[in-house]
This record gives C-alpha cells, structure tokens and sequence, in this order.
C-alpha cells in the first residue's frame, strides 16, 4: 500500500465496502458523541467521514486529535448505519472504521477557524491566508478560477489564437498609471519597470508577421486601491489580431467570453447576443459607461417639459444651452417614504436633493358621497367609484402643471403606483451621480435581476476630451485607437467630436474588457498626439519602438484585454477580488503573509548605488 493514501478524501463510494483504504489529510472536523470519535478528515478532493470507538486499537491516539492536525488514517470502509447518510457529500454514503492513525503534522491552536464560512478580519485572514486558503468555499472558487482560465485557453485556441509570452522587465511607460520600477545594477542609475499591460509587445507582434495573439498577461500598476481592482498586479485575457476590423475583433471575442460565462455560470442566463451601446447613449440611458442591465430602468431628457415651466429652479437652470433635465423611472416607487428616502440619499451624497413626481389616482367622489364613502371607494379592494384618471402629486407637479406632468408620464410609461426622479444642470457634471441614483432606485424596488449575466459592447468612446485640469484637450481612453475618420478627421474636426474605434465590455455593472483599432499610420499617430500636445519628438522618445515599427509595413490591427480577475469575481457570485485570488495585498498594499514590502540589506542597495531619499515624519 502507498505510504500516505491508498484513495483520495473524496473517492469512497458505495463499491469500496469491505476495503481496507488508507487515507491522508487534515482534520477537518472532531466530534464526540457518547465516546465514539467521528473524524471528517479532508484533503483537496473532498471530506469522508472516519470513526474511532473504544474498541478501535487506534482510539488513543484519535482522542488526542484536533482540528488542522494532518494524519493517516487506515480503516474499513463500512455502510452508514441507517437514517446517518449525507446525500450532500460525495462520500456520505459510507464511513472508515479506523484501525490506525499516524500524525503526519500536528497544528497550533488556530488563529482563525477553517470550518464553517463566518467572516473574520481581513487582516489575519491575509496573514494566515495558508489557513484562509483551506476554508471550502475559496478554496472552490480558487480551483474555479484555474477552470476558467483553462476554458479561456481552449476557446481562444479554438478561434485559432496562439499562446505567446511577453517581457516582465520593460520599459518605463510615461503614460496611464504609475510603474512599478526596477532598478539595474549592471547599469546604474537606470531602471526597467514591470508592465503595466503587453500593450506595445502585443502591437509589435503583429508587426513582426504574426496574426492571433493572446495571453494571460499579468499587469503591474502602482496605483492607490480600488474597490474593483487589487493593489499591485492582476491578470487579464490579453489579445491582439491583424488584419481586422472592429466587427472582426467582435465576432472572434463575443463567442469566446459569452461561453466561458456559460460554463461557469449554474445555470444563470447568460446574453446571447449582445447590443453594442454607444458611449453616449449608455451615459444618457444609464449614467454609466459600464451599465448594469439587469436593472431595467432608463433615463430620459425631459428637458422640453420644464422649460419655462412653474418650476423655476429647473426653468432657470434651462436658460443655459448646456443644461438638461434628466428623468429616473421608479416603478413601484409611488411612496412618500421612498421619495423622501431618496432625497436623503442625494443629499448624503453631496447634491442638494432629488425631485420627484409621485402618480396616483386621482380620488373623484359621486355626488352625495359622504367623506366616509369616499375613502372607502379609495381604498384597495373597495369599488373604486371614487378613482379617477392617474396624477401626479408633490411640489414638482404642482408647480409645472397636470398637462406637462402627464406627458412626462406618458412618456416614461408610468402609472399609479410609480414615481419619477428628476436631476439637473449639466449632464457633464451630474451623469455619475444620475447613474448612481438608478442603482439605488433599482435596488431599493428590487427591479434587479441578480440571477443573470448581462454583457454588451460599449462602443464609439470619445477620441479626446477637455482636461479642466490642465486646461488643454487629452486622450479620454486608449492614445493608441484609431480615430474614426483617421487623419482626415484628426485635421478637420472638432477634436472633441472625434470618436475612436474603441469599445469596452460591460457586464453586470462592471468593466470586464477594453480595446480598440489601433492607429497604425506614422502621420495619424503623430498628428493624434499633437493635438493631445506631444510633438512627433515626444512620440519617438516614448514610444520609439511602436513609431519604428509603424514605418517599416504595419497591418491594420485591433485587439482588447479582458480582466481575468473581474470575471472570475462574477462567475464565482463575490464582489471581493481578495475572495478569488490566491495570495492578495491588503488594502495598503501590503502583503501580511510575506511581510512585503521590505527594508533590505545596505550591501543590496550598494550594488545598485541606491541612496534612499526617506521623507521626513
């Protein structure tokens, strides 16, 4: 018999009864009842239950057992006794019983439990994330993300895509985020810096004759946390093709991502075919370039309606050219309380509050009705004799006028029951925070159908955009996109009105992939630039290798990366990039488990003639 284990902790079955099996593992679970021990012993494959009974020449040493200790068990594989089977296990079936224990690793008592699923603080769950890393549920999603990522490999072969590797030391990148840097210390004073994405690799690649590209890249930014993105580095599906365009890059990648959804999505329905939403309309429709669509709600202008209307506060605001009125659909929402719910909320965000209508019958009383009646028939379950046509109600309705308040009704398909939010002002200030205002709506109703998986294109980005920062026009996304139009635009339009063949996946609510046409024309780069203010110089010293190849033969080419890490959050139903990641930084970028990052040695920082600059406390 093998040393360890003659069967894995989740193979047992109902043939094995009879066998004499040797097993391996850790103690997930100790129980005593009426001096028979039941040790749930698990490994990586599953759990068996195993029984120690003062018969049992091995019941001295399983009453010294405890929880995390490692040991071998062997035993007898025997039936369950009757109304004792568990048809959630695998193994529930049957049960060893023990005739030998050797503890291979005894444990310390724990810093945090490994049974059960109880939330405990992140910091020791980091520290110790060897234990964390035991627990069932992300020990699953772990072994989840692995399949996925091979379901990725598989259908991108299957596109015809080849797999290839590119540099982890590079170049230091002076746009997008920070790099993290390298220093040399066969050169001193000079510095590689780890990748913040293949982007220039992959773009060269195609340069170099090679046609489908793709990889699952590991990315390195040094940027401050963020809810949807882990400190330091993460992955993403990394793909490049020549000889494309963007219709091309879509039929290759919608197949691709909707099937690694469905693979792992327990049956949740999964977009079939996915609509492509300009930029514009997702932030009109839904206040966001990323819009959740499972949440039904879409805003309207609703502009004309209060123009020069009672409202003043709305009517003054629309003297400006540049301001709008916007409308936030609430269906089931027609309450005080909600409305003034929402008010609170806006104003916890900053804004000076929410407008609303609310629409409910209006109570019209038969001749003669004593008030008593007229309740009555007002009421839910009466008559109704006294329920007229829908109307709205509060001080916005009162003040524009039942005319104006029932075409905007009509015009966002309401009825009694529902309400209506309204935000103003410039749509370039407020789109966020309307956007957020549909979340809580949606959320608050219960509009949101959360057993699903919503994907769709984000198309047209805008080529530039106004830095009110630097007060000059910038790159809004990708510098690297091909603007629609090419040079022609570059050198006759309105910068601000180009759009770029540049698109984004969203999905429930978040940006799981970016791409774009890239601009592979030596003039239409440099004149890109310029306008955004680097002069064709800057162009060859940042980006010389890109520029060089450009002049040498470029094919049109096109790609995107998707974030491995995002859609393995979704797929596996968290909203915590920590809960899918093996061994995660903290939200300080700090890794508790290997005590990085670190002070070293003064001889390493000698050889690489660093002198540290400390700021002062």
């Amino acid at each position: 018999m093998h040393r360890y284990r003659s069967h894995t902790c989740g193979a047992l079955r109902d043939s094995h009864i009879g066998e004499t099996v040797r097993l391996s593992g850790w103690c997930h679970r100790i129980r005593d009842h009426g001096g028979v021990l039941f040790i749930d012993l698990r490994d990586h494959y599953g759990l068996t239950q195993c029984v120690a009974d003062p018969d049992s020449p091995a019941f001295k040493t399983a009453e010294t057992l405890r929880s995390e200790w490692v040991v071998r068990i062997d035993g007898k594989v025997r039936k369950r006794p009757e109304g004792t089977d568990n048809p959630e296990l695998p193994t529930g079936a049957v049960e060893v019983y023990v005739t030998d224990i050797e503890v291979l690793g005894a444990a310390d008592e724990l810093p945090m439990p490994v049974f059960g699923d109880q939330e405990y603080p992140e910091d020791i769950r980091l520290k110790y994330r060897f234990l964390d890393l035991r627990r069932e549920r992300l020990h699953k999603n772990i072994m989840t993300r692995g399949a996925i990522v091979d379901s990725m490999r598989r259908r991108m072969k299957g596109q015809g895509f080849f797999e290839f590797q590119t540099p982890i030391l590079t170049a230091s990148s002076p746009e997008g985020a920070r790099d993290f840097l390298v220093p040399s210390r066969i050169h001193p004073g000079k510095f590689y810096a780890l990748p913040q994405a293949p982007q220039q690799y992959k773009q060269l690649l195609m340069m170099s004759g090679f046609d489908r590209y793709f990889q699952i890249a590991p990315c390195f930014r040094d940027e401050d946390p963020r809810a949807d993105r882990l400190p330091g580095e993460f992955y993403q599906l990394d793909v490049e093709m020549s000889f494309v365009t963007q219709d091309d890059v879509f039929a290759a990648m919608e197949p691709v991502i909707t099937g690694v959804f469905e693979d792992f999505s327990d049956g949740k329905p999964v977009t079939k075919k996915w609509p492509r939403i300009p930029f514009a309309e997702a932030l009109r429709k839904y206040g966001s370039d990323k819009p959740d669509l499972r949440n039904p709600i879409e805003m309207q202008s609703v502009s004309e309606h209060f123009r020069g209307s009672g409202f003043k506060v709305f009517a003054r605001m629309l003297e400006e050219p540049k301001n709008e009125v916007w409308a936030i659909p609430a269906k089931g929402g027609g309450s005080r309380a909600f409305c003034d719910r929402m008010n609170s909320w806006a104003q916890g965000e900053g804004q000076p509050g929410l407008g609303y209508v609310i629409f409910d019958h209006e109570i019209v009383t038969a001749v003669g009705d004593s008030p008593k009646t007229a309740l009555t028939n007002a009421l839910p379950g009466g008559d109704r004799v006294g329920s007229g046509r829908v109307t709205g109600k509060g001080p916005v309705a009162n003040n524009i006028g039942p005319e104006r308040t029932e075409i905007i009704r009509n015009a966002l398909g309401l009825e009694a029951g529902d309400a209506a939010f309204f935000v103003a002002g410039d749509p370039q200030k407020f789109w966020k925070f309307a956007g957020l205002a549909r979340t809580r709506v949606g959320e608050e109703l219960n509009l949101i159908d959360k057993d699903r998986f919503e994907l769709a294109w984000i198309v047209d980005f805008p080529m530039y955009e106004y830095s009110e920062e630097e007060k000059k026009v910038d790159f809004s996304h990708n510098p690297f996109s091909m603007p629609q139009g090419e040079l022609e635009a570059l050198e006759n339009q309105d910068p601000l009105t180009i759009k770029a063949f540049q698109y984004d996946i969203a999905c429930n609510g978040y940006e799981i992939a970016s791409g774009g046409i890239r601009n592979h024309r030596p003039k239409t780069m440099v004149k890109a630039f310029e306008i955004a203010g680097y002069s064709e110089n800057d162009v060859v010293e940042r980006f010389g290798g890109l520029y060089r190849a450009f002049q040498y033969g470029a094919p049109p080419h096109g790609g995107m990366a998707a974030g491995v890490d995002r859609i393995v959050m979704l797929l596996c139903g968290t909203t915590n990039l920590r809960e899918i990641s093996l061994f995660p930084m903290n939200q300080r970028a700090e890794d508790l488990l290997m005590g990085a990052p670190s002070e070293v040695m003064p001889k390493q920082l000698r050889e690489l003639h660093i002198r540290l600059n400390l700021p002062q406390n």
